[in-house]
Parts: C-alpha cells; structure tokens; sequence
C-alpha cells in the first residue's frame, strides 16, 4: 500500500521550507495564529526558511481586505517570512499546465455526476463517468485514481490510517464552477515554493492522502506532515471564521503569544513581559520541542474565542 516513505521526502531538515497559506475568507484568529506560529517556530528551530501563500483559489468566499490584513497581522506579530508571497489566484496558468498533464497521460476525465447522486450511493464517487468521454460543459474534472494512499505518518501524531474507500475515490481536481481544486492547487504550489514540511492544523488530515497520491501521479517529491491541534470554543467547535472567531487582539501580541505557545505545549519565559516582541519569538524558536505539543484538541482561552450557536 502506498504510503508517505520518509526515504522520498522532498529533502532533509537541512534544507527545511516550511510555510503558512491562509485563505482570505476573513482576519486571522487564535486557531489561525496556532498553525502560523507552529509552522514558523518549526522551521526556524531547523534553522529553515518560513514562506506564506494567500490561498485566494475561491472568489466567492473572499472577504475584501482580509489579505492584507492577514499579512499585516503577521508582520504585527513578528512572523516575518522569507521570499515573495504567492498569490494563487496568479498561479492558474500552473493549474492549467497541470490538468494538461493529467489528461494527456489519461488521468483525468470529465463528470457530471451531481452531489445529490453521490449523496444517494453513500457519498462516495464510484467512478461513474470515467468511461464515458463527456465533454467539458457543466462537468468537473476528477483524477483517475491509480495511487491510492491508505495511510501516511505525520510526525507529531504517528501513523494515520484512511478510509480505503476515500483513498480509492476518484476525487475532483477542478470544479463544475471552473474553479481549481483546493488539493490540486495546493500540490501545485507547494512544489513550487520548494515546500518540503507541511505544518498545519488537524482539520486538514483527511485530505493529506489525497495530496499524496497527486505529488505521486505527478512525480513531485513529497513533504513531511506535521498536523497541529485545533483550538475550540465552549461550545467545542473548532475556531473558525465560519464559527464567528474573533480577530486577533491588536495592540502589543506578546500576551496573546504567550497563550499560543501554552496551547502548544511549549515552555515560556517567566519574565516575558520583560522582552521585546523579538526577543519573545528567540526565545520560543530556541526553546520549540515537537514532543511537547498535544496530540488532541483543546479549549481556546475564553477571551479568544466567540460562542457559537449551531
């Protein structure tokens, strides 16, 4: 069974990359700046580089100006990264290039098949169009499944099993809508930038074999996976913009650093009040250890979070 093999990462920790790539459906909040801050203090505790990408790949869910304010808020925090931010929504002509590929070499095909058809078989695709040479009119584009990856290690929580029906399913790769797909684009630039660890937060397991098997189909060495706890509110949802998670605090962030760095199990100054926003981020680099971060989810401090009524 194919697997993310440690002999074929993209390279060693002498030659870390890591990076951060919100999305800018609206301002960063405490669960954003816990895979900010666990992404960047890993890579420099490598003594690597920190870069960002603004996953701009959905217009519709955009908020205007949250970008800019995602990378000001950063910048506020210390979080400076190395290179030029990637944008993708410049990047579709890599996308293109990409669906090029996989069509020409016969792995991807068109379909038409509705979420309320996949609904009915059990929400899983059964590769009902693969046969069938639809045109590209109202049709999404899905990859011919021949790399299943069943299970991969993540170097925080050890070896992580997946559906085997999941890991076989012809997945989407570019939408109805003629939007590109999250797991498409995301391989896509993450090889681009010379990612070679991928720190983020645990909502993201499932779909890391799907990415796996895509670095696989197109010949891309693979990152190493760390995936981070996720901060949840009292109501035990995890923090997001959909959930109502209030912006970071502005003003001084050392405070609000120091309960990131406690949520991450990591050891802070007794006097950090006395240090300078630098001196802070020296001394969480100097002391980060992967061993000490929870393995499961936790509360977020009160003051961080907003209640949310489903």
């Amino acid at each position: 069974m194919p697997t993310l093999d440690s002999s074929k990462t993209a390279t060693t920790d002498s030659q870390y990359i890591g990076r951060f790539a919100p999305s800018p459906s609206g301002d960063l909040h405490f669960g954003s700046l816990i895979a900010a801050l666990g992404s960047y203090l890993h890579a420099r505790a490598q003594g690597g580089q920190w870069r960002v990408r603004i996953d701009d790949l959905d217009p519709p869910r955009e908020v205007a100006g949250s970008a800019t304010r995602i990378l000001t808020t950063l910048e506020q925090y210390g979080l400076e990264w190395d290179g030029e931010v990637v944008w993708q929504s410049q990047r579709h002509d890599a996308y293109h290039a990409a669906l090029d590929e996989l069509e020409k070499r016969g792995l991807s095909y068109f379909c038409t098949c509705t979420r309320h058809r996949i609904q009915q078989i059990g929400g899983i695709y059964d590769g009902h169009c693969r046969m069938a040479k639809h045109g590209p009119q109202q049709a999404a584009i899905r990859l011919h499944q021949t790399h299943p990856v069943y299970y991969f290690t993540d170097d925080l929580l050890g070896e992580l099993q997946a559906d085997s029906a999941l890991a076989q399913e012809d997945f989407i790769i570019r939408r109805r809508d003629g939007l590109f797909a999250y797991n498409l684009a995301v391989v896509i630039d993450d090889h681009f930038q010379g990612i070679t660890h991928i720190v983020r937060g645990a909502d993201l397991v499932e779909p890391t074999v799907r990415q796996i098997s895509l670095y696989q189909h197109l010949g891309y060495p693979q990152p190493g996976y760390i995936h981070l706890p996720l901060a949840c509110n009292a109501t035990g949802d995890k923090l997001s913009k959909q959930n109502h998670a209030p912006a970071l605090p502005a003003g001084d962030p050392r405070a609000t650093l120091v309960k990131t760095l406690d949520f991450l199990g990591q050891k802070t100054p007794e006097n950090w009040q006395d240090l300078t926003l630098p001196l802070l981020l020296r001394w969480a680099i100097n002391h980060w250890s992967l061993d000490k971060v929870p393995r499961q989810n936790a509360k977020a401090p009160p003051e961080l979070t907003s209640a949310f009524s489903k």
